[in-house]
């Protein structure tokens, strides 16, 4: 892995390998051996799924999961090395965003969006009657030349072409908080913040073009300025979070916790993702969890990461 690591890097790529466990037992070390492989490598990432439809909650692996998870953050500096590793639920091959990121079968390949740009905009001009069905026109207006490119790629190179994840992958110059703030006229946590969020995801799973992967709404709370700030003001909760993943969201995502949370505690929150992710057909939910050594809950935390932005750690009640 050290070796394929240093053929990426010299193309700028980053590569998921995707679960690590099989079949609900390691036969080897994993926070130990995932510790390593994040000290050693700057481009991979991984994870370790925890349930799917077939078995259900996967115990062993959940446990393996949250020890991972504590090593992780115990070992790399500020935990930024859990931006490299996730716990999945249900999620198939073919999500294009890491670290959920894998493939089975025969060569194909996804494409992940940026898109909250674009929900702000239609969210701005309005009028309120009509936002749903302008913001399909739109991101379907988006969409669908992207598709064409995709299905040309796919015949001239005869890859299968597994499509678009919708999701609306924000990232710091581009906030899913702002756009739903927007929708609401209110801070995101406040009431309606439910209803924003089932609504974009009516948009999302209704778009015409071949969807994959979540196409679901991303509530990444480090990666969004309008989020961490939501966050850092005690406006919404973990258990809130996933409240919203219920009717839209893709998990729990990039989630600063405090450094000494046991365990324990990382396992039921496993547990509770993994639960909901098995309550619908076909829910792909994922956790990423950062826990900041030396840190506890209400205290602000800053990240070397240029993909982060400064947040106050949350509490998990």
């Amino acid at each position: 892995l050290i070796r394929l690591d240093n053929l990426v890097k010299k193309d700028g790529l980053i590569l998921s390998i995707g679960p690590i466990i099989k079949d609900d037992y390691p036969g080897f070390d994993i926070p130990d051996w995932s510790v390593k492989l994040i000290n050693r490598t700057e481009t991979i990432n991984f994870s370790i799924s925890i349930a799917d439809k077939e078995n259900g909650i996967l115990g062993n692996s959940v446990h393996h999961a949250a020890s991972t998870i504590s090593a992780i953050a115990s070992e790399t500096k500020g935990g930024e090395g859990n931006f490299r590793f996730a716990a999945l639920a249900n999620c198939q091959p073919g999500i294009p965003f890491f670290p959920a990121a894998y493939h089975h079968g025969q060569n194909s390949f996804a494409i992940g969006i940026e898109s909250p740009n674009i929900l702000t905009d239609v969210f701005k001009k309005g009028p309120e009657d009509k936002v749903k069905e302008n913001l399909k026109v739109e991101l379907e207006k988006v969409l669908k030349p992207i598709e064409t490119i995709g299905m040309a790629i796919a015949k001239s190179k005869k890859w299968m072409y597994d499509g678009i994840d919708t999701s609306t992958a924000p990232g710091l110059d581009a906030s899913i908080g702002e756009a739903i703030e927007t929708l609401t006229g209110q801070p995101f946590g406040s009431a309606s913040t439910l209803f924003a969020c089932a609504m974009i995801t009516d948009v999302l799973k209704s778009l015409d073009v071949k969807r994959c992967g979540y196409s679901g709404l991303m509530l990444p709370v480090i990666e969004d300025k309008v989020l961490a700030q939501r966050a850092s003001e005690g406006r919404f909760s973990v258990q809130e979070l996933l409240l919203y993943s219920s009717v839209s969201g893709t998990g729990l995502d990039v989630v600063p916790l405090p450094g000494e949370t046991s365990i324990t505690t990382i396992e039921n929150l496993l547990i509770d993702v993994a639960s909901l992710s098995l309550k619908y057909t076909d829910k792909a939910l994922s956790a990423r969890l950062f826990l900041i050594p030396g840190k506890k809950a209400g205290e602000m935390v800053t990240f070397e990461n240029p993909y982060l932005t400064s947040c106050k750690v949350m509490k998990i009640e």
